[in-house]
């Protein structure tokens, strides 16, 4: 069985959606635009399902549909594409044929996050583009699939860490390492991005795609590990949220550089004071 939730609201309201999902016993959540879509077995009892998110979220459209008969081993491929960003594609290995491998970054998808399926994903490479120079050394904060990490080192990085504390993750993200054979510039390391990055320090350019709460924390470690006039690009922002980060940001002195917006979510690079 399919079942359909709109939270309505804003992150509070996506989160704890998400929080009562999990809790139920979903094993994958996607998105599809401001609802979250997940799939139980005919035998589940999805009353309790339905009732546990709308007492989570008592504004909550919750809907329940069945599933069609499909091979869902192939059918899920289906719902992965290969997306142009800037110079760069991102693509899963089965649409990796006639890409420029200089240019294309291929990610198996797998337990961790980051295939350029979402918003932000799309966003952080759009504005890495325009920001990172050949040479620089990147710190690339909750890593996921090392998505990231992978298109720093293809647009000239020398050096990347890709760090992320997900124990489940790192087999996906050192695969993909491989893969896109990145491995001398691309260094994976299971850590809290917290703890290591003063260990990383310094470097040029900082990249974080997390929630906003997090990244409001982390804001003074990024600073400490950049120089002066160094740059972190920030994501999973929601593009509501946009004016509060911008005032984070200005009070603690950083001067925001560009700005990238697609469906509901915001990213930003900002510059050291």
């Amino acid at each position: 069985m399919s079942l359909r939730v709109e939270p309505g609201g804003g992150r509070e309201a996506r989160e704890a959606a998400l929080a009562a999902l999990f809790g139920a016993g979903s094993q994958g959540v996607h998105e599809d635009g401001a609802a979250l879509v997940t799939h139980f077995p005919p035998t589940a009892a999805l009353d309790a399902v339905v009732e546990a998110v709308r007492a989570a979220v008592p504004t909550a459209v919750v809907a329940v549909e069945p599933l069609p008969a499909v091979d869902w081993g192939e059918a899920w491929k289906a719902r992965i594409g290969a997306h142009v960003v800037g110079s760069l594609t991102i693509a899963p290995p089965w649409l990796a044929d006639g890409l420029d491998p200089d240019r294309a970054v291929i990610i198996e998808p797998g337990m961790a996050f980051g295939t350029g399926e979402h918003a932000t994903t799309r966003g952080v490479a759009r504005l890495l583009e325009g920001v990172l120079r050949p040479g620089m050394t990147v710190a690339d904060l909750g890593a996921g699939s090392a998505v990231l990490s992978i298109a720093a080192a293809k647009l000239g990085a020398s050096r990347v860490y890709a760090v992320e504390v997900d124990p489940d993750a790192i087999a996906d993200a050192e695969s993909n390492v491989r893969r896109n054979e990145v491995g001398d510039r691309v260094h994976v390391f299971e850590a809290d991005a917290g703890a290591l990055l003063p260990l990383l320090a310094p470097v040029d350019l900082v990249v974080a795609n997390i929630i906003s709460s997090v990244l409001v924390g982390a804001l003074p470690a990024m600073a400490a590990a950049l120089p002066s006039g160094g740059t972190a690009i920030l994501s999973g922002i929601l593009l509501e949220e946009r004016g509060g980060m911008m005032a984070t940001l200005a009070a603690a002195g950083w001067r925001v550089v560009a700005e990238d917006a697609e469906d509901q979510w915001w990213s930003v690079a900002a510059v050291r004071p």
